[in-house]
Order: structure tokens, then sequence, then C-alpha cells
């Protein structure tokens, strides 16, 4: 994908958090402040202090505003239901250079809470993609058991799974034994 580090690790905080959903048919990852706190870092998301029940209750409504951006049935809507997400939120573009990372652009106001932070930064992430024309790279993941969503980074636009080693090679399993039945 034609896209920087830091766009790259937007995205793919951003599916990760959709993916922590119960409508995507796994369990709850985010049911309290553990949960939560594990996600902030295990994505390095910088400049957050203590987590509260506030910020879980946030980021758990912002989760679900982004999926309904990931589950837009076209673009139009995708575009109006990422404007509406934007618009709420508070965007200040500011050049940063933290933990060893090259300079970035953080859209977050400085003291913003987790929810703004993730809403800014996550939400021009998604609205590049749309607007560098590859919205069609954000996919579900074709396994009949799985609604992960996932963003397609291959060359030629062909990946179909959220993960070729457990869907992938399930799948690949399932239509073996099926054609060795036949």
């Amino acid at each position: 994908m034609p896209f920087g580090h830091d766009m790259v690790h937007s995205l793919a905080t951003v599916v990760d958090l959709v993916n922590t959903s119960p409508s995507t048919g796994g369990p709850d990852g985010l049911t309290d402040l553990e949960g939560l706190g594990e996600f902030v870092k295990r994505h390095e998301v910088s400049g957050v202090g203590r987590l509260d029940a506030t910020d879980l209750s946030r980021v758990r409504a912002l989760r679900e505003a982004f999926i309904k951006v990931f589950a837009a049935p076209d673009k139009v809507t995708a575009v109006i239901r990422l404007n509406t997400l934007l618009s709420e939120s508070r965007i200040t573009p500011r050049l940063t250079e933290h933990d060893g990372h090259p300079v970035h652009i953080h859209y977050f106001a400085p003291g913003a809470s987790l929810a703004e932070h993730l809403s800014a930064d996550l939400g021009v992430a998604l609205a590049h993609l749309l607007v560098e024309g590859e919205w069609e790279r954000l996919r579900t993941c074709s396994a009949p058991d799985c609604g992960n969503f996932f963003v397609d980074e291959s060359r030629n636009r062909s990946r179909v799974y959220c993960d070729s080693r457990t869907c992938g090679n399930r799948m690949h399993v399932a239509a073996y034994r099926a054609r060795r039945r036949a």
C-alpha cells in the first residue's frame, strides 16, 4: 500500500478496534478498563494518561461509529458516516516525533481524551483511504463463521481472509477435504 508508517499503524489500530466488538462474531474485547489498557498498550497510543470508566464508555461508542463506517453499503454512505464522525472530533494537526518513530502527524488536540485521540487519528486515516481511492481495501473476512474486518494490504488486492493462518487455512483445509470426499 502506498501509505506511510503512521497511516498503516492507524489503519491497523482502527481494524483492531472494530474487531473487539461482539458484532463481528467474537467476544467483546473491551469489557473493562484492563482490556482498554491492553488495547492502548498494544497499539502504542501515545499521550494517554490514567483511564477511567468514561474513557471505556466513549471508546466503546466510538467503536460502534467506526463499525458503521466499515459496514457502509457504498462509498457515498461511508463518506457521510465518516464526515459525521470527524465533525464530532477536535482536530488539531501537528508534527511529532516520539518513542523512536520518525516525524509523523497527530491529528488530536493536546490534552484530548482517549476517544477524541482515536476519533481524530483513526478517522483521518480512513479519510485518506477514501481520498486515495483505496476504500475497497477495507474488507470483511470471507470465512462464513468470521465477521472480522481487515485492510487488504496485498499488492493486487486479492486477500479475502482476515488471517491466512486461521481463517484462510481453515477454509483451504475444508475445501481440500470436500474435494477428497467427491
